[in-house]
């Protein structure tokens, strides 16, 4: 079994959902009392929000090239970053490593090839909305992305911020994102990105009359698809 390695604390709130996923999935394929092997390195995510709303880029990829240099020299086989919006910047992490970075966009758009789906809408932080970089990775495969109104686009960021990145998860916010949802729908979604990996834990599958994808489930199981080797080789196309 190889050793993952994750970047998480971005937020706390979703990295146990990435511990608890990893090691559920590698318990029911190996079961008795397997586990996954996993290092992780979990960061202040206070920084890395004021980092993020100003826009400082630069220093957010050298905070995650300085933690998966760490994960790879303690001996990690690969490398999660564990939120959809670091990836804005995985090129650049995947540059100063040799283990593959898995990278959730690129997971998720193979998740919808399999699905033969052509139009979906994407849920995230305003940043993996709005920037292309998860966009990019669907469009490659002829997918589209619809993206929220931008009031909703606002919303739906103060929510991950403000609430979820907290563990609050309250049923004004769900009624709210379950009405963005339909009428995304309305507007030819055929099935919808939680791309945030803290908004699984709100909204679940019968939330929604088209298929869902989640991301921070996505992601795990190619981790856990890599660790055994029961998956397809990781390809980083970045």
């Amino acid at each position: 079994m190889k050793t993952i390695g994750i970047i998480g604390g971005l937020t706390w709130v979703s990295t146990i959902d990435y511990y608890r996923l990893l090691n559920e999935m590698i318990n029911e394929k190996l079961g008795g009392n397997e586990t996954a092997k996993i290092l992780l390195y979990s960061v202040n995510f206070g920084e890395i929000k004021r980092l993020t709303e100003t826009n400082d880029w630069p220093a957010l990829a050298a905070i995650m090239r300085e933690k998966a240099k760490l994960i790879e020299a303690a001996g990690a086989d690969c490398l999660l970053l564990g939120a959809n919006t670091m990836h804005h910047i995985a090129d650049e992490v995947q540059a100063v490593i040799k283990i593959p970075l898995i990278h959730i966009a690129e997971e998720t758009a193979k998740a919808i090839e399999a699905k033969r789906m052509k139009t979906v809408a994407l849920l995230g932080t305003k940043y993996t909305m709005q920037l292309n970089f998860f966009k990019n990775k669907l469009l490659r495969k002829n997918i589209t992305t619809l993206i929220p109104a931008e009031d909703e686009i606002n919303y739906i960021n103060q929510a991950i911020y403000n609430e979820m990145s907290k563990s609050l998860f309250l049923p004004a916010t769900k009624n709210r994102f379950i009405e963005i949802i339909h009428r995304l729908i309305h507007k030819g979604a055929e099935g919808i990105i939680l791309g945030c990996t803290e908004i699984p834990l709100l909204i679940k599958q019968e939330d929604a009359a088209v298929p869902l994808f989640d991301t921070t489930l996505i992601h795990a199981t190619a981790a856990v698809e890599y660790a055994l080797n029961t998956g397809n080789q990781i390809v980083n196309s970045l």
